[in-house]
């Protein structure tokens, strides 16, 4: 019998879904989700003066001038995630052409503070106008896509971010005149300068630390204006344009204009990126402004989670950390193999078949090294690309043949037709091909991948994502929508 008390259907007048929004929240249980529940009460500003604070004193345990200068680089991936994310994040526009913006700040500053057209002008003043000069190109650019959505946008923009490539790589004869310097960019640019004191790049061939602190005071400048900004009546607009732009214009907001606002911050704060990058190099190339850096860029705000300052910044840290540890084969190698495992402890389920599979592959490995040691020498003769105990591991365990490339190759195609069929399994049938599937795998990666640091480096971060994605599709912070169904 049911209770007369019970609700059987949609109450007249009551919003269904803002009474069940409690219900419909995401949460996770346990220890875990008390943590997360925790940690999201802390303000905003205490966790940015504890990153602040954490960046401003890394210089003084870390002597290495590398490390420093990686340090920078992070802070401006920062600032350009900041400023992709509010296009993307929260307008929802796909932007494909913004790696130009940082490209227009770098020139920007390159035109008005070199000998390339006997302009030197203070870096207090040439930092602003490549601001103005990118916001204000967003804004062209924005004008004729204002009605563009989707698809259509992309494409628009990455025409526009085509453009700037191709007038960038072939400037050094534009109109006559020589703007760009064609692939040879813009050399001899001044570094940056502050209170008419010049900040040399290096110290004795040691990255001068004041960058970091520049661009941390430009990042810490730009993460609070944009915390007030998402806290308005037009962050909040961006959101609801972003959800659904038809319901926005039905509720009469102007979708136009807030389209045009947000590709306007959005490369203005990629300008003030490309000045920064500009004044550290003392150079600006059109190599520096490619479709890699696009993905990059991308890959920080997918990981970090779309929408969320605080998730474009882990995002940040944690893909160029990674791309920087991925650059010798030692590191590469440690992080894949975590990867592996992490990857299959977060889907196989139950835990035996997890250990099976891991033992298995163990087993077949060590199986088909006997096996090669005496069938076939040349097999086992090659040298290992890592060094160190895993090295010495991982030689006994997979092949090492002495021509890897060929055999390499082969086995990379046939990797890709292997997972390819996985996918088509089910059941025990699937969780008995993945032994054979993983130590293929791993003899791919020990014999062709992990040699060619420029090509594994962005496969393993396309790994990192499928795998967070499958695990947290909303991103590490970003929230999860609810949707009525």
């Amino acid at each position: 019998m049911t209770d007369p008390n019970e609700q059987q259907g949609p109450r007249i007048g009551k919003d269904e879904w803002v009474a069940r929004h409690g219900d419909n929240r995401a949460r996770r249980a346990g220890i875990a989700g008390t943590i997360e529940e925790r940690l999201r009460g802390v303000p905003w500003w205490a966790w940015l003066a504890l990153f602040t604070g954490a960046v401003c004193l890394l210089p003084l345990g870390v002597d290495s001038g590398y490390a420093r200068r990686i340090a920078f680089d992070t802070v401006i991936y920062m600032l350009l995630a900041l400023g992709l994310n509010v296009v993307v994040g929260w307008g929802g526009l796909l932007d494909l052409g913004y790696v130009a913006f940082f490209g227009v700040g770098a020139y920007t500053y390159a035109f008005l503070s070199s000998d390339k057209f006997d302009l030197h002008l203070p870096a207090i003043l040439t930092i602003p106008l490549a601001c103005a000069v990118g916001g204000a190109i967003g804004l062209l650019v924005g004008l004729p896509s204002r009605r563009l959505v989707g698809d259509y946008l992309a494409i628009v923009t990455l025409f526009f971010f085509q453009i700037f490539l191709t007038v960038t790589n072939n400037g050094e004869n534009l109109f006559g005149t020589d703007v760009t310097g064609g692939p040879n960019g813009i050399i001899n640019v001044d570094p940056l300068g502050l209170f008419g004191r010049e900040l040399p790049v290096s110290t004795d061939g040691v990255f001068n630390v004041s960058y970091l602190y520049v661009a941390l005071a430009a990042f810490v400048v730009v993460y609070v204006a944009l915390r007030f900004a998402d806290q308005s009546r037009t962050g909040r607009a961006w959101r609801s344009l972003r959800e659904d732009p038809l319901a926005a214009e039905l509720m009469g907001m102007p979708v136009n204009r807030l389209k045009l606002i947000a590709f306007a911050f959005g490369a203005a704060i990629a300008g003030l990126a490309g000045a920064l990058f500009a004044g550290l190099n003392t150079a600006v190339f059109a190599a520096d402004f490619d479709v890699p850096t696009l993905i990059i860029i991308y890959a920080m705000l997918i990981l970090g989670g779309a929408g969320s300052l605080g998730g474009v910044i882990l995002g940040a840290l944690v893909v160029n950390v990674s791309l920087e540890l991925l650059r010798t084969p030692d590191h590469a190698t440690l992080i894949f193999y975590v990867l592996l495992i992490v990857a299959l402890a977060l889907k196989m389920r139950p835990w035996a078949w997890l250990a099976g599979v891991l033992g298995g592959t163990l087993a077949l490995g060590f199986v088909v090294h006997a096996i090669a040691s005496s069938a076939w020498p040349r097999g086992v003769h090659g040298d290992p690309t890592v060094g160190g105990n895993l090295g010495r591991a991982l030689d006994h365990w997979v092949l090492h043949p002495s021509s890897p490339r060929v055999i390499g190759n082969m086995a990379f195609v046939a990797l890709v037709f292997v997972v390819l069929a996985l996918t088509l399994m089910h059941g025990w049938r699937q969780k008995l091909a993945l032994v054979p599937t993983l130590y293929l795998t791993a003899f791919v990666w020990d014999n062709r991948l992990v040699v060619e640091p420029s090509i594994t480096r962005l496969i393993l971060i396309g790994v990192i994502l499928i795998v967070l994605m499958n695990a947290r599709p909303q991103g590490l912070l970003g929230a999860a929508r609810v949707e009525i169904v």
